[in-house]
């Protein structure tokens, strides 16, 4: 008896597996083992621990003759949070039929586990049953229904729920906002998070990343800097989601003043904040920096090398590129279908034409990807810029699908550098269909009559598109000035300082004029 109350103190001190491989062994011979307290703690370090062994903790649960709520409740959500949400929601079906009825902790791992499988069936059954047993009002059980309606994209109930929550604290709040931001609503999602009585890092982090993916990234560098601002440090997915930002804006001082954030807080380069911050000094024209902090990234998947080699290819430097792309490979890091996109353009930039038809190959051949539109228009674009114009028609009449726009102007464009017009009115009325009411088609087509002085059919065309009312699609740029980033749009006079703006032009414009009479 004195060897068993030993040895139950002894649990609570265990570190490790063979440390509690060896108290068993002393609980199993005094008999003890399936004392309530003695099965709990083992069952409890083995699935949580990270030392812990899941089915030592399992085998020992199945041999238990009396199971309480508690130790349901622990395996549930060890096998939950093990990604093995399938048996953690069997366990419940057995736990029911055992006899147990479950309380609110049971329900908020289920309900987890159901989130995590987006198995919103189920989610429906576990909610009726929380209301039946009297458990729906429970802020942990409330949290995981608005999570999982959330998951699965039905953004109403868990409005529902919300509005009928009595007690919300962060966690509902950000969990409604990610729902909001998921689907796409985020003007809502802003309304919300404005009416937060109290916000987190992670609150602050959806909202940004719901500015970034809907393309809104002006406002996302303004709610980063509200962010410091208001004295919330920024955590990895705020970070990632400002460095996109700045990426998509040529914001390069606000990328620079938090990749100096990121090591003065010395966060860990991970492939995700590596591959944002890679990304952000490619798309800023820094690709030398791009380079030295994929150097330092610890560990590289495809998306780091992919984000290199695009803003390589991109700067001009193809050849660096292409070996990227070879290293990687070597590596073992299989390319995705974005990564081959951006090495077929690097060949096709060199005029690399044999290597570019034999990465081309190697899609589906070696890595059993299938080419898509977007590669295909590489391998149109690849083949017109070498002067190959019969290759590149063939490419565009054989492929499996329908070209698009993207394909067909790259056709156009090789048209247009080599002088084939025939080619060029040939591609036009037997493929384009929809695509030549793209504005960038028609505008191709007309340079290919003006390289070959053919006024006449310039001026037709340009008069069909006015007929027709297919304008141009405006281009944007944004300007960063000071940390603060502004953006214009072709033909938009809305800027505050327009005035002001366009009198220093004017004052450029007759300053230049002035030297050419010099």
């Amino acid at each position: 008896m004195k060897s068993s109350r030993r040895a139950l103190s002894i649990l609570d001190q265990c570190l490790t597996m063979a440390q509690i491989r060896q108290t068993q062994s002393h609980l199993t011979v005094s008999g003890t083992l399936f004392d309530p307290y003695a099965a709990a703690k083992i069952i409890a370090f083995c699935s949580e621990s990270n030392s812990g062994d899941l089915r030592h903790a399992f085998r020992l649960f199945l041999h238990m003759p009396h199971r309480t709520t508690y130790i349901w409740n622990v395996m549930i959500r060890a096998f939950t949070e093990r990604n093995e949400s399938t048996r953690a929601l069997s366990l419940y079906n057995d736990m029911i039929q055992s006899g147990l009825l479950p309380n609110n902790y049971t329900f908020s791992f289920l309900l987890r586990a159901c989130a995590d499988l987006s198995y919103l069936s189920m989610g429906l059954l576990l909610h009726c049953h929380a209301i039946r047993l009297g458990w729906e009002s429970y802020d942990f059980v409330q949290n995981g229904l608005i999570h999982l309606y959330v998951t699965c994209d039905s953004i109403n109930p868990a409005r529902k729920l919300f509005d009928m929550s009595v007690y919300k604290d962060v966690v509902t709040w950000t969990a409604l906002i990610n729902g909001y931001v998921k689907s796409g609503q985020v003007e809502v999602a802003r309304e919300l998070f404005d009416e937060m009585p109290e916000k987190n890092a992670v609150s602050w982090s959806a909202l940004i990343n719901g500015y970034v993916q809907v393309g809104l990234f002006s406002e996302a560098l303004e709610l980063f800097v509200d962010m410091q601002v208001s004295g919330v440090l920024p955590n990895h997915a705020g970070i990632v989601g400002a460095l996109t930002a700045c990426a998509f804006l040529g914001a390069l001082d606000q990328g620079r003043w938090i990749h100096a954030y990121v090591s003065r807080k010395g966060m860990k380069l991970d492939r995700v904040l590596g591959t944002a911050l890679v990304d952000m000094y490619t798309k800023c024209g820094c690709v030398e920096t791009a380079h030295a902090v994929f150097n330092e990234m610890p560990s590289r998947d495809v998306f780091a090398f992919t984000s290199l080699i695009s803003g390589l290819a991109n700067s001009g430097e193809s050849e660096s590129a292409i070996s990227l792309f070879a290293r990687m490979k070597n590596e073992g890091i299989a390319p995705n279908e974005v990564t081959f996109i951006c090495v077929l353009s690097a060949c096709s930039r060199m005029g690399l034409v044999d290597e570019g038809l034999r990465i081309f190959g190697s899609m589906s051949n070696i890595f059993g990807i299938q080419p898509g539109v977007q590669h295909y228009g590489c391998l149109v674009d690849l083949l017109g810029r070498a002067g190959m114009l019969e290759e590149a028609k063939k490419v565009v009449r054989e492929m499996p699908m329908e070209p698009d726009s993207y394909v067909l102007g790259a056709l156009l464009n090789a048209c247009r550098v080599h002088g084939d017009v025939e080619l060029g009115k040939e591609m036009v009325e037997r493929l384009s269909g929809k695509s030549l009411d793209h504005s960038g088609v028609r505008v191709l087509l007309s340079n290919i009559y003006a390289s070959a002085n053919q006024w006449d059919d310039v001026t037709m065309l340009r008069k069909g598109m006015e007929e027709k009312k297919v304008r141009k699609v405006p281009g944007c740029s944004s300007l960063e000035v000071n940390g603060e980033v502004f953006e214009f749009v072709a033909g938009d006079r809305s800027h505050v300082l327009m005035d002001e703006i366009t009198l220093v032009s004017l004052l450029w414009m007759d300053r230049d004029d002035d030297k050419l009479t010099e």
